[in-house]
């Protein structure tokens, strides 16, 4: 029988689920996240119900092929639910809760696949097509706001995958488009008028040629120009061949994006089409496919983009690529950082995904502090740092995360904002070995404690933070004294750091010294580079959930009482699967580490694994509490973002560390340059490069156009010619 006749009997209801084909499974009370291991393939059968279903839960459905192809279209956003019913097909089965009605529209739907879209701007989500591999929470049950779920009631429609898929991304460029007045994933319709051999050409038989093409061209690896090989690709197919953007975007995802290293997201490959189908080229058409492009032709990427020609044309070997903001991908980690994050975002008054994500894995690193180690000996100690401008919403997670350490009575493992010096830091890790430190204007701080004529007291603090980060399987020793009861001895010390900042003080506190040394290697830098919309957000409670999986932590003692005394952490195996991982990224760094003028990205390479290890075991211990195991999707998502923090510091390295006054001036020149969209007039660089004498201003700009750097071009305008300096 229907749920709603026994909201409060889950097992009944799962029986009457199950009658109907769908795949019920367990899911704690108030919460939206399954935390069973392996609940992705779990099947239960009738006798195994009350086992799971036996008191207060959530109960949820697996999606697609396990429950006969039952999808959920799940409308994230107030815009999404009101344009729904012009957009999406009709269906009479459609669920809620009281806070969000109608928010799920259930249809049959064979062969469908997962799709998220997202605000361009904000990244919170709008809509998504839920199929295999994902759940959705049914009524009888609770939201983590305390709001009942609707029962999953009537006869979904049966759709066709492709319409579905359609509808759903139809819907979500309309939403974007009425936020923010453009849409980001603009369709490309070729014109009507084309010549007599396009028109005479099949559409499979262009689609076949195109496929072709592109299988022969080279995928886009991260760090090695991927951006421009992938505009290249999008480019043959809506340009080279006339492709409209779906059909030019399915053949990127089935056939090129899957060699990609990462492979893109649907939105990033999405936006990929739209740039290219409406940037202006400088070849007819149809090229391609009126020039009779087939397999086997050479593939130039040069054809395809003038950056790409220019960079042809004057390499510049000492050019550091800039991997661009943190992949989508990345900001999702399974179990309790994913809740912590949804909380944080649902809170915020300028929701930062990325900062919310910073934040999560410092709050499970703490959690599970001296608790867990890898079969490698790694601890979870994390030194984060959240970069974002002023008034952006820094200081937000920082409070989400005090706020659950109190709930669960862990404030104890909280850690002073301010550290007067560094007896100060190894008395509070003496007190409490499991701690965080959460400290504000953290580039403020580097570039004090950096410095030991500004704050001899604090100098010192640098060196205990490195000795803390390497300690954590092992002793710490403190400084020696005369007196042996001022001896500091702290056993298996496990102190992670979250530290805020705004980008200018961070990257000024930045020094070849501090690259050197091994400090800014040991962080992992997370940027959000723009400051979101305002939302007006409601105080919440803590969810339970989050309070429940966070008290779990704090009442796990591996070795029994001893624990504080001398920690016997458990041990979280890794999967084969997951150690071929771990060793690609192994060759990867033993490579970066053998070429050639690498001396101040040395430091930062050497650092990969580690991070990732610990980044792993993070992931794996929020997945899965009860029973972590490193797999292959913690061991890949670990290791794609110590790669990516890693490449992208050295971007930054490249762009704000100087070797002396000259190339300071010179680095700073250029950020300007860069900062007017790559070119400027002389006039306005000459107004915003005060601090410079007419001498020494010279001597930069001859000296950037000497190396290449910057190139000089005259403009004629109304009056008389201007001159300008734009970027090479």
């Amino acid at each position: 029988m229907p749920p709603t006749e026994h909201a409060t009997n889950l097992l009944e209801a799962a029986r009457w689920y199950r009658s109907r084909g769908y795949a019920p499974i367990p899911v704690p009370a108030g919460s939206k996240i399954p935390v069973l291991k392996g609940w992705q393939t779990l099947r239960l059968v009738e006798e195994e119900l009350p086992h799971h279903f036996n008191g207060t839960g959530n109960i949820g459905l697996l999606l697609g092929e396990p429950s006969g192809w039952l999808v959920d279209v799940d409308l994230d956003c107030e815009e999404a639910v009101a344009l729904a019913p012009e957009f999406l097909p009709p269906t009479p089965s459609r669920s809620g809760r009281p806070g969000k009605p109608l928010s799920h529209w259930w249809y049959i739907c064979a062969g469908a696949t997962t799709r998220k879209h997202q605000d361009p701007v904000t990244r919170k989500m709008i809509v998504e097509l839920r199929s295999t591999g994902a759940q959705t929470v049914v009524g009888p049950g609770t939201h983590p706001s305390g709001e009942p779920y609707d029962p999953l009631e009537g006869d979904p429609a049966v759709i066709d995958h492709a319409e579905l898929a359609a509808a759903v991304a139809a819907l979500a460029e309309s939403v974007i488009a009425r936020r923010h007045g453009r849409n980001d994933t603009i369709a490309y319709q070729p014109p009507a008028q084309g010549n007599e051999r396009s028109n005479s050409l099949p559409q499979d038989h262009i689609e076949r040629r195109a496929a072709a093409y592109l299988d022969r061209m080279p995928p886009a690896i991260s760090g090695s120009g991927g951006h421009s090989q992938t505009y290249a690709a999008a480019t043959a197919m809506v340009h080279g061949f006339g492709l409209d953007a779906e059909s030019a975007f399915r053949l990127l995802w089935d056939r090129y994006n899957p060699r990609c290293q990462p492979p893109w997201s649907e939105k990033e490959l999405r936006h990929k089409v739209g740039d290219a189908a409406n940037k202006p080229h400088d070849r007819p058409l149809g090229w391609l496919r009126d020039t009779g492009a087939v397999e086997g032709t050479d593939v130039d990427l040069t054809a395809f983009d003038p950056e790409r020609r220019r960079e042809s044309a004057s390499p510049r070997a000492d050019r550091i690529p800039d991997p661009g903001p943190l992949p989508e991908r990345l900001l999702t980690v399974p179990g309790l950082i994913e809740q912590v994050i949804e909380h944080n975002l649902a809170t915020a008054t300028r929701p930062q995904p990325v900062l919310a994500l910073a934040a999560g894995i410092c709050l499970q690193a703490v959690l599970c502090a001296r608790k867990v180690r890898d079969e490698r000996g790694n601890r979870t100690n994390l030194y984060c740092v959240g970069v974002a401008p002023s008034g952006a919403g820094k200081d937000h997670a920082r409070k989400v995360n005090k706020n659950i350490l109190f709930i669960a009575d862990m404030v104890e493992h909280e850690g002073s904002e301010d550290l007067a010096s560094d007896a100060g830091l190894v008395t509070a890790v003496e007190n409490e070995p499991a701690i965080l430190f959460q400290i504000d204007e953290f580039g403020r701080f580097l570039r004090t404690i950096g410095d030991p004529k500004k704050a001899p007291h604090l100098f010192n603090v640098l060196t205990a933070l490195m000795k803390l980060y390497s300690s954590a399987d092992t002793v710490f020793r403190g400084k020696a004294y005369a007196d042996a009861k001022r001896n500091k001895v702290v056993d298996q010390p496990c102190v992670s750091v979250y530290g805020t900042t705004v980008p200018e003080h961070f990257y000024e506190s930045l020094t070849a010294d501090s690259l050197s040394d091994g400090f800014i290697a040991r962080l992992l830098v997370f940027e959000a580079t723009t400051t979101p919309a305002r939302q007006r957000a409601k105080a919440r409670p803590v969810p339970e959930g989050i309070k429940q999986a966070a008290a779990w932590w704090g009442s796990f003692k591996p070795p029994g009482n001893l624990q504080a005394e001398h920690p016997e952490p458990l041990v979280v195996e890794a999967t084969p699967e997951a150690g071929a991982v771990f060793d690609a990224l192994a060759a990867m760094v033993d490579a970066e580490l053998g070429k050639p003028d690498h001396t101040a990205g040395r430091s930062l390479w050497a650092r990969v694994e580690e991070k990732a290890c610990r980044l792993a075991l993070v992931y794996a211990c929020s997945k899965n509490h009860a029973n972590p195991v490193i797999d292959e999707d913690a061991a890949c998502w670990a290791c794609e973002l110590s790669d990516y923090l890693t490449r992208r510091m050295l971007y930054i390295a490249h762009e704000w560390v100087a070797d002396g006054v000259f190339d300071a001036r010179q680095k700073r020149v250029l950020r300007i340059v860069r900062k007017a969209d790559g070119k400027i007039s002389r006039s306005e660089l000459c107004r915003k490069t005060q601090w410079l004498t007419q001498r020494e201003r010279q001597e930069v700009i001859d000296n950037l156009l000497e190396t290449g750097q910057i190139e000089q071009v005259t403009e004629e305008t109304a009056t008389k010619p201007r001159v300008v300096y734009a970027l090479a």
